[in-house]
């Protein structure tokens, strides 16, 4: 089980962080693949989807829509609307700096919340 029963993470939220792994999996391979614009466009929905669901529809519109964080997310949503539009290895820069402005502040917590993951925990 990837999931401890005794996690603090709700339902939805385990949910929402399946998605976000699997569309990063998906984005890596993307970016195996010579920018692969399909494999690409699918890890990108399933991130921000896996974001909607880990903290909700409306902390996420405020995410994005906070005015420090106005350009990364023009950068950010720019970048995938490039790779929708078969333009992988520009969007992939576009959205690689948004990705950066916008998260770069979560790499402690991500990395912290992959060692509290049960089987990823070899120590």
């Amino acid at each position: 089980m990837l999931f401890d029963s005794n996690m603090w993470l709700t339902e939805r939220q385990k949910y929402g962080v399946v998605s976000t792994a699997a569309g990063v999996v998906f984005f890596l391979l993307g970016i195996l693949a010579f920018f692969d614009s399909s494999l690409l466009a699918i890890g990108n929905l399933l991130f921000v989807i896996g974001v909607i669901l880990i903290i909700g529809p409306t902390r996420t519109i405020y995410f994005f829509a906070r005015p420090t964080k106005i350009r990364p997310t023009i950068f950010f949503f720019g970048g995938i609307t490039l790779i929708l539009f078969k333009r992988s290895f520009i969007g992939f820069i576009v959205e690689g700096v948004g990705i950066l402005s916008l998260f770069g502040d979560f790499i402690g917590t991500i990395v912290q919340f992959l060692r509290n993951v049960p089987r990823w925990n070899r120590t």
